[in-house]
């Protein structure tokens, strides 16, 4: 018998293809989404059919399948739908459009206003509410519950796998509607882009270069790293000298070889927690 693993992640890779390759085929937005939609329901509905079936081989298994699995999927669901609507009841005009985007804009803050502790504890990893959360006839009406649960199936919904779904899904409509107002009130395409000059130290740069270039994220890694560095001297105005040599010093260090990566990583993190406390 396949595990729930296996069988999940077929069914997702399965999704994603077919959503990339709708988004290659077709040329109209809203039809795309339409299918789009149609699409996950679908996948959605082969995932109910193996959950009611076979079931669970333990708890573990069924809190990672609500916690992780499943709203991934409901995710896209949440997403492609507020497209659907933002798309199908936009305004004409600049300025109406512009207060239609920040009023949804609006909606998104709201609804991280009303579950801020189950943001803090999803987004911190926390696990020991997981088996009332996210196993299915284990809901405690004190623990943040929406209505929507009461009224959905239980034989598949857990009291909070919806909400952590949303929360995804928010953060994708988010960078959306965010990327319409930029796109359309903001960006001077009159003006040329301007020149980013490199102000960090060279160490840190080179030390991002290898980074990237081991990651093969330029050309599919077909490419060698002079190439690369020189890219780099270009965009940025900078003469990264003997850049071989100040790789193999970092490769030498005892301590703090990735210095400027850990940086990175760290003020990232803190950026997104000041950002989920907003």
């Amino acid at each position: 018998m396949k595990r729930m693993d296996n069988f999940y992640n077929e069914t997702y890779l399965k999704l994603e293809t077919a959503i990339q390759e709708l988004e290659i085929e077709t040329d109209c937005s809203v039809q795309r989404i339409e299918a789009v939609i149609h699409l996950i329901v679908e996948n959605l509905s082969e995932l109910k059919e193996r959950v009611l079936k076979r079931g669970f081989k333990n708890t573990d298994e069924e809190i990672r399948f609500f916690k992780y699995q499943k709203p991934a999927i409901v995710a896209k669901l949440i997403y492609y739908n507020a497209i659907y609507k933002i798309e199908t009841k936009k305004p004409y005009g600049a300025k109406p459009i512009r207060k239609y985007l920040n009023k949804e804009l609006k909606k998104l803050k709201r609804f991280f206003d009303n579950n801020l502790d189950f943001y803090k504890y999803y987004r911190s990893n926390n696990s020991f509410l997981d088996e009332s959360f996210f196993v299915r006839g284990n809901h405690d009406i004190k623990l943040w519950l929406d209505t929507y649960y009461f009224q959905s199936d239980q034989s598949f919904s857990t009291s909070h796998d919806y909400k952590v779904a949303k929360i995804i899904a928010n953060d994708l409509i988010q960078v959306y509607i965010e990327d319409q107002l930029y796109n359309k009130f903001q960006k001077d395409k009159s003006k040329a882009p301007k020149n980013l000059k490199w102000t960090g130290s060279k160490v840190a740069l080179i030390e991002l270069i290898y980074a990237l270039h081991y990651q093969n994220v330029f050309d599919n890694g077909n490419n060698d790293i002079r190439e690369v560095a020189q890219y780099f001297e270009s965009a940025f105005g900078i003469d990264l000298g003997n850049f071989y040599q100040t790789y193999l010093e970092l490769r030498n260090r005892k301590m703090n070889r990735t210095k400027f990566l850990d940086t990175l990583r760290e003020e990232l993190i803190r950026r997104m927690d000041e950002r989920d406390e907003k």
